[in-house]
């Protein structure tokens, strides 16, 4: 396990996190989620030890071997397998099953295995490297965006691969289907400090939701109460009859210190410009071929026709064709034989991660969009550039001191101010974060076109799609189920011969046969138990929540009959108003206080049981 204690860390003045603190204990496969630029990656370096912290310390324990996805490309062997190969540990170096296993596994074909490395493309000498990690069998697996360069078989086969990682994990990626199929825990760069839980992160996000909400509602409760007190103060300030009063109330407002508004995290703001389309049919595919090299044909005899709000994700393995079936769609690339058919009225937007190319190194991010459309004025370009998160003077940066990311994001800022009614876009959520993905999903989900995208996200194949592009076993399938029916009905090829090959690696070993009925019951078990102590927990939460706002408007009542009594000179009035206002004001506080125990107490029951029904479900598959 390793140890990250109050660690804090920063760039000019830039603070990416202080105080940061957490475990990776025993065989825990931990999530690493956060904004981009909040300093994941920057975490992982300083783990590493590639660069020094600001304060506070990372232990790891002695002979504890860390190792990390370099996306750097150095290899020295003449083959794929042999170059493999330099990675298993010591104990395993005749064992090269292992690493034709993994290589396998990440869409290396047996013809593969004896190629020089460096004739592959760059994603598959990322590949490589992280077959290299795998096999490995480090203590401590560091993978940053591991799925950037796999195709949607791959992933799946990772996905399993790493679920039965028999050591420590750390994982950031931008795939939330991924993530929460891998990790038991979930850590989260928030406020520049970290937060862990135990499961996906879905629970993290709803946990730090719930918990800024009490913190705002505690907040703008204490604000009222700091005026009343103020108000209060300046009212009765030269009434020697109530001095003592006033006294405490400017000692109480000089020990508690207000608290302070928490900060509006930047995140993209996505919002298509969509242009309006008078008919049904968009674009007409017909018979369609085409080939890079003579006889070596990509794609052959296809057929499409795309319809206004059609949502159609193209998937399969890598180098099949998917890229080169958009470019076709997007007119770059012309086809060799049948004929693609536009209507007159398509307006597209097209995205690819090589179309950052075609950005001017000496622009600007506002001269850059402004280009894509002549009609876009500087302010409207300010305004598209703010929600990519360039605001202020990061607008005015040039394309040559962009980042990956940086540029993506300008790519899709230039679609943004763009009227169009058809999207064709080429994996467009590598470089982005969890949260901008989900902005992605909703702006596609908003937009009154049609969609078409390359994509390996799961969630967007399960959540977006109401037709499918498959390219697989050879072919190329235009499938209109769901992507869970694709799966179920039909399935990949090399996803069930991988499953095949596992299976029969695998110590054949008896499994007890699972009761139904028994398995009912305990689950039934398992609800009521959940029900006799978690209900309670939900009703006090109620209570105290009506007993709150009761509260609060009791001493609404009581600080308007204050002043009047003031106002009428009545001095018994004044005192007896007053110590209802300090009991009050006590009240709600304590009220307060119990509320926050009792939802602590309501998540970590409910996680209990969750975790119990999860047990359970793993014991029936």
């Amino acid at each position: 396990m390793i140890k990250i204690s109050n660690l804090s860390k920063a760039f000019g003045d830039q603070l990416l996190f202080k105080d940061l603190t957490f475990n990776v204990n025993k065989r825990e496969r931990v999530g690493l989620v956060g904004r981009n630029g909040h300093g994941k990656t920057t975490l992982f370096r300083l783990i590493l030890g590639e660069i020094e912290p600001d304060g506070g310390a990372i232990t790891i324990p002695k002979k504890y071997v860390v190792a990390h996805l370099d996306q750097d490309i150095r290899f020295t062997r003449e083959t794929v397998l042999s170059e493999a190969s330099l990675a298993l540990p010591k104990q395993s170096r005749d064992q090269l099953w292992k690493a034709e296993k993994i290589l396998f596994g990440l869409g290396f074909t047996a013809d593969d295995m004896q190629r020089p490395p460096g004739v592959f493309s760059g994603g598959y000498q990322v590949r490589l490297n992280l077959a290299k990690v795998l096999i490995s069998e480090p203590d401590l697996l560091l993978l940053d965006e591991p799925t950037n360069y796999l195709d949607v078989v791959s992933i799946r086969w990772l996905s399993r691969f790493l679920r039965e990682w028999p050591s420590e994990l750390l994982l950031i990626t931008h795939d939330r289907s991924f993530m929460d199929g891998v990790v038991t825990h979930t850590v989260g760069i928030h406020r520049q400090r970290a937060r862990k839980i135990e499961g996906g992160t879905r629970k993290l996000y709803d946990q730090i939701l719930k918990e800024e909400e009490i913190y705002e509602k505690t907040r703008i409760n204490d604000e009222k109460k700091r005026a009343e007190v103020e108000r209060f103060i300046e009212k009765f300030r030269a009434q020697k009859k109530v001095a003592s009063l006033v006294q405490s109330r400017v000692k109480m407002l000089a020990k508690h210190q207000p608290m302070e508004k928490l900060d509006r995290i930047k995140t993209l703001d996505f919002a298509f410009n969509n242009a309006s389309f008078p008919s049904k049919v968009m674009m007409k595919v017909e018979d369609v071929s085409f080939a890079y090299e003579p006889g070596r044909p990509v794609i052959t005899g296809f057929d499409l026709e795309i319809c206004h709000r059609d949502r159609i994700c193209i998937m399969g393995q890598n180098g099949k064709g998917k890229s080169t079936l958009l470019r076709l769609l997007a007119g770059d690339l012309r086809p060799q034989e049948g004929r693609i058919s536009r209507h007159p009225r398509l307006q597209t937007g097209f995205f690819a991660q090589t179309n950052v190319d075609t950005l001017y190194r000496h622009n600007t991010v506002i001269e850059e969009i402004m280009s894509a459309d002549n009609s876009c004025l500087n302010q409207k370009a300010r305004d598209i550039a703010g929600s990519m998160m360039f605001e202020g003077d990061h607008a005015l940066k040039t394309v040559s001191i962009l980042s990956g990311g940086e540029k993506s994001r300008l790519m899709l800022g230039k679609i943004l101010v763009s009227p169009c009614n058809l999207l064709l876009l080429d994996e467009p959520t590598n470089h982005l974060d969890l949260d901008s993905c989900d902005s992605l999903l909703a702006a596609i989900d908003a937009f009154d076109g049609a969609v078409v995208i390359v994509t390996h996200n799961e969630l967007f194949l399960r959540s977006l799609a109401n037709r499918f592009i498959v390219f697989d076993r050879g072919r190329v399938l235009d499938y209109r189920q769901s992507y869970q029916e694709f799966l179920d009905e039909i399935g990949w090829e090399l996803d069930e011969t991988l499953r095949q090959k596992e299976a029969s690696e695998k110590t054949t070993r008896r499994t007890p046969v699972v009761d139904r009925k028994t398995i009912r019951q305990a689950r039934a078990k398992i609800i009521q138990e959940r029900s006799r102590i978690v209900g309670p927990l939900e009703k006090r939460i109620k209570n105290l929540e009506t007993h709150i706002e009761h509260l609060e408007t009791e001493a609404a009542e009581v600080i308007t009959a204050l002043e009047a009594a003031s106002l009428a000179g009545d001095g018994d009035a004044i005192a007896r108003h007053s110590r209802r206002n300090e009991q009050i004001t006590a009240e709600i506080d304590t009220a307060f206080e119990a509320l926050e125990t009792a939802n602590k107490a309501f998540e970590e029951a409910a996680r209990e049981f969750d975790a119990k029904l999860d047990e359970l479900s793993n014991d029936t598959s």
